[in-house]
């Protein structure tokens, strides 16, 4: 799953569209229940079916604060849904309203239920005050700690606008390095535009995670192919600009 755009979607009609596009990762939320929103099970099994292995594709299932139970039967639902399809490469699980909370032990019982073909993701916001979630350099550590394979770095508050203009920004690389310390790629998201990418290659994010920039309509409207491939190209050429800098071979491997 490394390199490339990560693509949000809310049903299989955007999922062809962010393939089409050139999308490495299909991500399937529904943006109308928050930054995290978990889709329909049905929703997530038609988007599974969609990719149908072209490449990952991940699930939101929302925030731990619904209770570690409750999202452990919304995966259930969902593998249930796929009826044997392949099952998602990874699941993300948000942390707001933890902070000072048990929420490390809750975390592990969520990622306990998972499958060995699914990944467990743990998500720090950037605007963690807001969102009254754990410190990043916490939800790194743990994350470390509960065998997670991907960080997420996404916003809470969408209307703040992007995470590489808000308040969190300038201690946006401590975090991606402390994060790769920890051999832990990180999934940049946050209300990014394309003028973001380069600024958020060059900080070192694997992914990074889109959808109101390539929506038709903002966030809640509708995954546009042209815009995917914009995103995609103007992805890929931070990247090798960002190889030139750094002394790298630009060319790829």
């Amino acid at each position: 799953m490394n390199g490339g755009v990560l693509v949000s979607v809310r049903d299989s009609e955007e999922a062809r569209a962010a393939l089409a596009g050139g999308a490495a990762v299909i991500d399937v939320k529904e943006p109308r229940h928050g930054p995290l929103g978990c889709a329909a099970p049905e929703t997530v099994a038609a988007v599974g079916r969609a990719v149908a292995g072209a490449v990952p594709w991940t699930v939101a299932l929302g925030e731990l604060a619904d209770g570690p139970a409750a999202l452990a039967r919304r995966f259930d639902d969902v593998v249930a849904s796929l009826a044997g399809a392949t099952p998602p490469a990874a699941v993300k699980v948000g942390l707001a309203g933890m902070n000072r909370l048990a929420w490390e032990r809750d975390l592990a019982t969520v990622f306990a239920r998972l499958g060995t073909a699914t990944a467990p993701v743990a998500v720090a916001y950037a605007d963690h005050e807001v969102a009254v979630a754990p410190d990043p350099r916490a939800v790194v550590a743990a994350a470390a700690r509960l065998g997670c394979r991907w960080l997420l770095i996404d916003t809470a508050d969408k209307s703040r606008g992007s995470v590489m203009a808000g308040a969190a920004a300038a201690s946006l690389a401590g975090w991606i390095d402390a994060a790769r310390r920890a051999r832990l790629p990180v999934v940049l998201a946050g209300s990014l535009t394309l003028d973001d990418l380069p600024a958020a290659v060059a900080i070192g994010a694997a992914l990074v995670g889109l959808r109101t920039a390539v929506c038709c309509g903002g966030r809640l409207g509708v995954v546009d192919e042209g815009l995917v491939r914009a995103a995609v190209t103007a992805a890929a050429r931070a990247r090798r600009c960002s190889a030139v800098t750094a002394g790298a071979d630009p060319r790829p491997t």
